[in-house]
């Protein structure tokens, strides 16, 4: 167990090491049983969560939100468009301000090219942690629910388990691809054997790709990628399908749509699903594109853990807090 999180940044997956993420797990669960059985575990009170959103959020604002007053605490929700920060503050005056406001500073900020950077900037002049609530590379804190999922399903051993991270076609917005990225990164850590699927336009950020394949070799553990989903899907364990935009291809809106728009084929449904093994388990991190990127039968049927999976979200995010805040 590894316990010298206090006062830690958690922006990038890689952060914390395997030893500090199975601490996070450990905690996570210690805190969800307490939950359950109504046990208080305020070990955060009197402290105060800055929330900064660039980006719209629902499981993301919420959990946060609940984690902060469930430990004690007060999450202060604040909008980018309806402050000075949309029109003044820097980076390096709101990491220094908020850092003498708060105990803790939460961002969510997605646009290409910006976010990650923002993020860090904001990090190196703060005296508290800066917790990423998603930026345009990186989701960890879902990525951690996600783990902490699969492990309520399939046990902590997860060996030689196939784990497929697939692109799926929506028809709404080009969204990032922050959620496979952390995903091929904090998987082969604990021994899952990761196939990423995708058309070809949706090659996801080369670094992030040498990274996820490095931390492959240094677990024993296999990562590979293919063209075809239904190839992925063979005797898979957990497929976890969902769209993202073609944003090594084309930065062009219309464009990016177009090429999202000529793969339509790329959905979940019972017949991919059965393709997997017998005890195979959807996820998606929400909100999915209803009967386009996944079948309803699917979303709400017996293969998903979608709402075990945004549970998680709370349990994960409150153990982060708890370990780097108080």
């Amino acid at each position: 167990m590894q316990t010298g999180l206090r006062g830690r940044d958690f922006i990038s997956d890689l952060d914390f090491s395997k030893e500090e993420v199975e601490t996070v797990l450990d905690l996570a669960w210690d805190l969800k049983m307490k939950r359950a059985m109504g046990v208080s575990h305020a070990s955060l009170r009197d402290k105060v969560l800055a929330m900064l959103f660039f980006f719209s959020s629902t499981r993301t604002r919420g959990s946060f939100e609940a984690g902060m007053a469930q430990l004690g605490g007060h999450a202060a929700f604040i909008e980018s468009r309806t402050t000075q920060v949309s029109h003044g503050d820097t980076e390096k005056e709101l990491g220094a301000i908020f850092g003498r406001y708060f105990d803790g500073i939460a961002i969510r900020h997605v646009d290409w090219g910006i976010g990650n950077n923002y993020l860090n900037n904001v990090a190196s002049a703060s005296r508290v942690p800066v917790l990423n609530m998603q930026d345009e590379i990186y989701h960890p804190h879902q990525c951690l629910a996600d783990l902490m999922t699969i492990m309520e399903k399939k046990g902590r051993n997860l060996r030689r388990k196939k784990m497929v991270v697939s692109w799926a076609y929506a028809s709404s917005y080009l969204k990032p691809m922050s959620v496979p990225q952390s995903l091929i990164l904090q998987m082969p850590r604990f021994g899952m054997d990761v196939v990423l699927a995708h058309p070809p336009e949706f090659e996801l950020m080369p670094e992030i790709m040498e990274q996820a394949q490095a931390m492959a070799k240094k677990y024993n553990a296999g990562f590979e990628v293919v063209h075809d989903m239904k190839e992925a899907c063979q005797d898979a364990d957990v497929i976890y399908a969902k769209s993202w935009g073609p944003l090594m291809t084309t930065h062009d809106q219309e464009e990016g749509k177009k090429i999202q728009d000529s793969y339509q084929d790329w959905y979940v449904n019972d017949e991919l699903m059965a393709l997997g093994k017998d005890d195979v388990i959807y996820m998606h991190p929400l909100p999915a594109d209803r009967d386009i990127e996944v079948a309803s039968s699917v979303l709400d049927g017996p293969y998903s853990v979608v709402f075990d999976e945004a549970e998680n979200r709370l349990h994960a995010q409150k153990a982060v807090m708890a370990l780097t805040m108080s």
